[in-house]
């Protein structure tokens, strides 16, 4: 998809990609801490920076967070053998990204948290 809110084009968001050694990881227990995505993301390599997603409103933890590494190839090496593992319960999901700035640590959601969490049609109480 194309992130309107932080790349002027998708061209834009893309080159961004190309480069970045910074994943996004979903599906996290809303319980889960900074100091637990960096200890499973250390497994690859040294982590850089780890910003856990926020609900918007509340400014509580809402599944998602965003992991730098110092290495591209630590970024790619984690989204090939960390994604579908468990962390603090539950199966994340690990993506590229084009990056983090400021303001995308805030979930889009309308109830502040993810749009993902606004689509279910059923309550996830695992989160």
């Amino acid at each position: 998809y194309w992130d309107r809110s932080h790349y002027k084009s998708p061209a834009q968001q893309m080159e961004a990609l190309a480069k970045s050694s910074t994943l996004y990881i979903g599906n996290l227990a809303f319980s889960t801490r900074s100091r637990h995505v960096r200890a499973h993301f250390a497994q690859i390599g040294p982590v850089r920076s780890v910003q856990m997603g926020l609900d918007r409103l509340k400014k509580t933890p809402c599944g998602f967070c965003f992991v730098e590494y110092h290495y591209r190839t630590d970024a790619l090496a984690a989204v090939a053998n960390l994604s579908g593992t468990k962390l603090d319960g539950r199966v994340i999901r690990v993506e590229l990204d084009a990056g983090f700035q400021p303001g995308r640590q805030y979930g889009r959601g309308l109830s502040g948290g993810q749009v993902r969490d606004d689509r279910r049609t059923a309550a996830d109480p695992a989160r």
